[in-house]
């Protein structure tokens, strides 16, 4: 990312263009969780709310597993 710096209207000086080099990073803990072989969605949907996930996040998941086959149902988002 470039910033450009500009002095005052009525002071002497020149634009120039100031590379930006400071990178800022969040990493967040991991977040896992182990299911009974069989287990249901609502035992799945219960067990990603209780490590944080979010109605989307939960969404997201169900849909991906649907289309990995591993989840044999109809997925109606309502709202």
């Amino acid at each position: 990312m470039l910033h450009v710096s500009q002095p005052n209207p009525m002071a002497a000086g020149t634009t120039e263009v100031v590379p930006q080099t400071t990178v800022a990073a969040k990493e967040e803990k991991a977040r896992n969780l182990v299911l009974k072989q069989g287990a249901t969605v609502e035992e799945l949907v219960r067990a990603l709310a209780s490590i944080g996930s979010t109605p989307r996040e939960v969404i997201a998941i169900l849909q991906n597993l649907r289309t990995a086959g591993a989840l044999e149902a109809e997925i109606e988002v309502i709202g």
